[in-house]
């Protein structure tokens, strides 16, 4: 008996922590910016998450760990799905966009299909070729 009420108390201890640590973490302010994956330079290294920021007019990467990434003068190039390669690391549910920039550095975005229409607005077009 005495061990069902031991139980009981840890479980609502338990409980009331968890809730305690959910209402923290909602009681903080969004964080502006466009969830993503990116990996830069385009093609090589590890996708790394992040958000897209395109307070101001200027577009620039944060990652989640480490210093924002300017993208001076960036423009999406291309939209694709990803590989069944680049599916195991990223949602494969998800879109890549190709960007290069005014300093001829590129960077290649995954964004889920919803914030795709949103990251488009952020770096304009490239200008095509007739």
């Amino acid at each position: 008996m005495i061990e069902f009420v031991v139980f009981a108390l840890v479980a609502a201890g338990a409980g009331w922590l968890v809730r305690r640590k959910h209402r923290s973490r909602t009681a903080l302010a969004p964080v502006p910016g466009i969830p993503c994956m990116a990996r830069h330079p385009a093609g090589a290294g590890r996708w790394r998450p992040g958000r897209i920021d395109a307070e101001g007019g200027a577009a620039r990467w944060t990652p989640s760990r480490g210093e924002p990434v300017p993208l001076p003068g960036g423009r999406s190039t291309a939209v694709r799905v990803p590989s069944v390669r680049e599916g195991i690391a990223i949602n494969p549910g998800s879109r890549i966009v190709t960007c290069a920039y005014a300093d001829g550095g590129t960077i290649e975005v995954a964004v889920m299909p919803l914030d795709l229409r949103e990251l488009l607005a952020a770096l304009p077009q490239e200008e095509q070729a007739a």
